[in-house]
């Protein structure tokens, strides 16, 4: 007779996190279609002469002026698993989180949890896991987890709201590029072809290295880009890609962006994931959403775009800054521990677009 294994003894396995949940990372974000439409017609916060950024240019968090010398960032991000292991989860979301501090010129003091898990799918400890990963984040940046809120919801979701000072003199927006500017991206891209590769266990070891690697490394650099008077503008690329961010940059501003096409740093088997089909689908909806704004160079192969509509969780941040410190501007960067920064390309006069040029143009 067969024997059957003892149900009181048997180990369950573990519960994957991805798998409770229908999206992971900022691959999460509504469409900036969907956004736009839904923040058609809200009232604006123009009253207010002490806010300095609100939602008026899509920036990266509100700003708020105290006094002369100093001015209050105020961001929030949270989502839903972009991997299994819950610390690694809770880092990359807090990374995230913060990041938006850091693209605004500022640094920041202090968060706040912000916490949705599936009671009775997933055991304490797991949610403990994920919190530790974000405290040590936070930790990382200087930072304490001062408090939060914490609901029953069908998926697992963290992130934090976290509040950063800057002087108004260091604020740096997604709307102050110039014609003339060159472009900087800090970091590679590849996050969501990665995580689409990793949901269907197609990823190797060295690349879930790479993602954790890039995903937990603060943008602490755009504190100090915001003490520099030659960088005009700067963005985190998330969600809505390089394209997207791009778009937003070029319409706060009133200008063109060109980005050379292949100047961006890739993770190492982005590309080679991309021609195999491992995209997501938020790479699809962005395109949607905005393409028509975008020229791309004549037979560009579908996967290329990809690469450039892929959503970034915890990305790179995109600098405008003036040509001629550009270089030296660069090579900081990388030395501050950013090796995949590059020069992407430039600001030109013209309509808000991006444009996408080869070598050959």
């Amino acid at each position: 007779m067969t024997s059957r294994p003892d149900s009181t003894t048997a180990e369950a396995p573990p519960v994957r996190l991805t798998s409770l949940a229908h999206g992971g990372g900022c691959g999460c974000k509504l469409a900036p279609a969907v956004l736009q439409e839904l923040l058609a017609g809200q009232p604006a916060a123009t009253p207010f002469r002490q806010l300095l950024v609100g939602t008026e240019t899509g920036d990266d968090a509100a700003v708020w002026q105290l006094d002369d010398d100093r001015c209050v960032i105020a961001t929030t991000d949270f989502f839903m698993p972009v991997v299994d292991d819950p610390r690694d989860f809770g880092r990359i979301a807090a990374t995230n989180a913060i990041s938006d501090v850091y693209a605004m010129g500022g640094q920041p003091i202090f968060a706040l949890a912000i916490l949705g898990m599936p009671l009775g799918k997933l055991p304490a400890e797991t949610v403990r896991e994920i919190l530790a990963g974000g405290a040590a984040t936070c930790a990382e940046a200087g930072i304490p987890v001062a408090g939060g809120h914490s609901i029953d919801a069908p998926e697992p979701i963290y992130g934090l709201a976290v509040i950063g000072t800057c002087r108004p003199s260091e604020l740096r927006r997604n709307s102050g590029a110039r014609p003339g500017d060159a472009l900087i991206l800090t970091k590679a891209l590849g996050v969501g072809i990665y995580s689409a590769a990793f949901k269907k266990e197609a990823l190797s070891a060295d690349g879930y290295a790479e993602l954790i690697a890039s995903t937990t490394q603060l943008n602490r650099i755009g504190a100090e880009l915001g003490r520099e008077e030659a960088v005009h503008a700067v963005t985190d690329v998330t969600g809505f890609g390089l394209l997207g961010h791009g778009l937003e940059m070029a319409r706060g501003a009133g200008v063109t962006l060109a980005i050379r096409d292949g100047a961006p740093a890739l993770f190492a088997q982005a590309e080679a994931l991309a021609q195999d089909g491992f995209v997501t689908g938020a790479s699809h909806r962005n395109w949607a959403s905005y393409g028509a704004e975008v020229t791309l160079p004549p037979g560009q192969p579908e996967w290329r775009r990809h690469l450039l509509t892929d959503p970034q969780t915890s990305g790179g941040l995109l600098v405008a800054c003036a040509p001629d410190r550009a270089d030296a501007l660069l090579a900081r960067i990388a030395a501050a521990g950013y090796p995949a920064a590059r020069r992407i390309g430039s600001v030109e006069s013209g309509p808000s677009r991006v444009r996408i040029y080869t070598e050959a143009e």
